[in-house]
């Protein structure tokens, strides 16, 4: 057998980060702008806090806030962006309202001022919000008929229980409740300015970019609501939960336990730990249940990060007859990566994949803007990669092992099963207890 030889680490010292500004508005908008040449284009991230915000309402303002404006129609809109070489759209999660977009540098000006007219004006004309209701509750009717989506609906109630990010999808029903007028009270409400945060990146002068928008959004005025989210409740262990999804051919596993935020002196040792249990392809979790026994097409494990708190999930798909073995390996390569120090060689994999993938992320203007936004979020800068860079590259065999042993002991995790319970449920029970969902 062939020994592969990896190569030499990039130097921490290569990690250079852009130049960038930041200024807080007298609005209360914080605007971030970062230099980043190699297109004639600038990227554009908003974030407005939107914890709290009724999910239905939120959900449909999200898809229908650029139908209109009293001084432009949504195809006006959609051809003025154009003209600029750009684009606009918002989404939702449940800490963020979130409007990104792109247009050619010398189009930001106009595009700002579009997205201002959006921000104070938009009307939400009752023909293009009925069009944008029908098409969300089309695409969360084929959610619901989606293994990956029934699982995590049921994954976050087992997690958060009575928590507001127990539920994340509202139903068609309630979609189809809300009426343009409830959608232009939640807007004057909610997407106010203050804690807010717009991210530029691209061909552009970080101060002079402030500049524009300092101009042009300065008419955005307001605060909204406090929206801070409680902390999450403490994750409780117990039964497996089984979803009952008759005909299955497949089971969909999911598995929880307490994560750590990027700021926890442990989440360098905790991210590598991660990767090596099951965090990227050459994970011990896909070689096992993949590349050893067939039993999945992939497996992935990942910490996600909400403002209230994080956890980190393992997701895999598996043939039904092969769902028992199935958790029975990942429980054993938990409970490995949990009482066992990684080797030399795994450990430098891992960790010149997390070191190669946070370059990776930053390279381009769209990825830079995202980790900025993101980082932004949580109270963080850019400066924070390279700190975190500098804990990976840094991190031991020991520490690692202690990340696993304190935030990946099987012990500690619930584990959802969604699939045919009846072929299923004598094959589980053997290993842990069983619940039936009555949901």
């Amino acid at each position: 057998m062939s020994v592969k030889t990896l190569p030499d680490l990039v130097p921490d010292a290569d990690l250079h980060l852009p130049h960038e500004a930041e200024r807080r508005l007298s609005n209360g908008l914080t605007v971030i702008a970062i230099r980043r040449s190699a297109v004639p284009l600038v990227e554009l991230r908003l974030r407005i806090p939107f914890g709290r915000a009724p999910l239905a309402p939120a959900t449909l303002l999200s898809q229908a806030l650029f139908t209109g404006t009293s001084a432009l129609s949504s195809i006006d809109l959609a051809a003025e962006l154009q003209a600029v070489g750009g684009s606009l759209a918002a989404g939702l999660d449940p800490d963020r309202l979130l409007i990104s977009g792109n247009a050619l540098a010398d189009g930001l000006d106009r595009t700002l001022e579009l997205l201002a007219g959006v921000l104070t004006d938009a009307t939400y004309p009752a023909e293009e919000v009925a069009t944008e209701r029908e098409r969300l509750v089309d695409s969360i009717q084929v959610a619901l008929s989606q293994p990956a989506h029934l699982v995590r609906v049921a994954l976050l109630k087992r997690i958060y229980d009575t928590h507001p990010y127990a539920v994340q999808t509202p139903t068609p029903d309630e979609i189809r409740s809300v009426e343009p007028a409830g959608l232009r009270e939640l807007h004057a409400e909610r997407v106010r300015p203050a804690g807010a945060t717009l991210v530029l990146v691209g061909d552009i002068d970080p101060d002079q970019a402030i500049d524009v928008a300092e101009k042009v959004l300065g008419g955005w005025t307001g605060s909204a609501p406090d929206g801070v989210i409680p902390a999450t409740p403490e994750i409780r262990t117990g039964p497996l939960l089984l979803v009952d999804r008759p005909g299955s051919v497949q089971s969909s596993l999911r598995l929880a336990l307490p994560g750590i935020t990027r700021t926890d002196p442990d989440y360098a040792a905790f991210t590598v730990a991660n990767l090596i249990f099951g965090g990227y392809f050459s994970s011990r979790w896909v070689e096992n249940i993949r590349e050893d026994k067939g039993y999945t097409y992939g497996s992935h494990s990942v910490v996600e990060h909400f403002v209230a708190g994080s956890t980190w999930q393992g997701a895999a798909e598996v043939a039904t007859e092969v769902t028992g073995p199935s958790l029975l390996e990942t429980l054993y390569e938990l409970g490995r990566i949990a009482s066992l120090p990684p080797g030399e060689e795994e450990l430098e994999q891992a960790r010149r994949y997390a070191l190669g993938t946070l370059r990776l992320g930053m390279s381009t203007q769209s990825g830079l803007a995202g980790l900025a936004s993101v980082y932004a979020g949580f109270g963080l800068r850019l400066e924070h990669l390279r700190e975190h860079s500098e804990a990976i590259a840094a991190v031991t065999r020991e520490e690692v092992f202690a990340a696993g042993a304190r935030y990946l002991a099987p012990s500690r995790a619930v584990t959802v099963v969604l699939g045919d319970a009846d072929k299923i449920e004598s094959q589980l029970s053997v290993l842990t207890a069983v619940e039936r969902s009555t949901e």
